[in-house]
């Protein structure tokens, strides 16, 4: 079952109905920025790089039919329980465990870790840790190309706030890493492990990612998009996906972080944050008079 692991004393501006995260803290600072919405395919083809997330995604979801309604709501879902009044914040946790309890079933094909017929849940600790640290990792990866990289220090603040999310999902404490060294120790042992593969159904799942199927996207905005995708890709998983990287790619991405890089500062709030985050700060600012 997937229930709530115990979440943390909530202190200072995380309690009640304030949220469940501090404003002030670095796990709302860096989420708060929309860029970071070009990571959502990096983090998608990370997830899907696990036979079994692959399995759950492509026999239990609409991705395939409509991959930008399943990329919103799960956006939606996250910004709820990072920027929502606690109680929305639980309701959309809720919401996603209750989504999860029915994803499951069995391996239609054998790959180097796991045997035709493996089961597969949505609950499994083992597999909610890793979507959870994809969107960790790659947060932070998208986070530092366009803004200055994030200290030692606030490495470690984010990922212990981050250990909420995982909480709210399904994860007990003692399944998350303790602090953000033994975080980079489990991913860069999935990364380098066997467990990650590209099956024939990763590939058809990650071809509506990279290109999806909806006519009313510009050719050029899903070049851009790709683009993102491609580069802010581990280097394992996008050597498992055999996607090339060639230098005038290279180009074209540095070019893209240096416009947006000098954007950024100019943006008024709804456009440079979503108006989700907008909304929650002017709660604060009016709050606090």
């Amino acid at each position: 079952m997937c229930a709530m692991g115990p979440m943390p004393e909530a202190t200072g501006p995380a309690e009640g109905e304030r949220g469940l995260f501090d404003p002030e803290g670095v796990f709302w600072r860096v989420n708060r920025e929309a860029v970071l919405l070009l990571g959502g395919g990096a983090a998608l083809l990370s997830q899907i790089a696990h036979p079994l997330v692959a399995a759950g995604v492509y026999e239990h979801s609409g991705f395939r039919e409509q991959p930008f309604k399943r990329l919103y709501g799960t956006i939606t879902a996250m910004q709820r329980m990072i920027y929502a009044p606690r109680s929305v914040a639980l309701a959309a946790a809720a919401r996603i465990r209750g989504i999860h309890r029915h994803v499951h079933g069995e391996l239609s094909f054998d790959t180097a870790a796991f045997p035709r017929g493996t089961r597969y849940d949505a609950c499994d600790p083992a597999l909610l840790l890793w979507v959870h640290s994809t969107l960790v990792a790659t947060a932070v990866t998208t986070y530092e190309a366009f803004f200055p990289p994030l200290t030692a220090e606030e490495r470690e603040r984010y990922y212990q706030e981050s250990k909420t999310i995982g909480l709210l999902v399904g994860l007990d404490e003692e399944r998350l890493p303790a602090g953000w060294s033994a975080f980079e120790r489990y991913y860069r042992s999935m990364l380098g492990g066997n467990v990650l593969e590209v099956t024939p159904v990763t590939r058809e799942l990650a071809e509506d990612i990279l290109h999806p199927p909806v006519s009313w996207v510009p050719d050029v905005a899903g070049d851009v998009v790709s683009i993102a995708t491609v580069a802010l890709l581990p280097g394992p998983i996008r050597e498992r996906y055999a996607l090339r990287w060639s230098e005038r790619r290279q180009m074209a991405w540095s070019f893209a972080r240096r416009v947006i890089r000098r954007l950024l500062p100019h943006m008024p709030g709804m456009a440079r944050t979503g108006p989700r985050v907008w909304r929650a700060e002017r709660r604060l600012r009016v709050r606090r008079g």
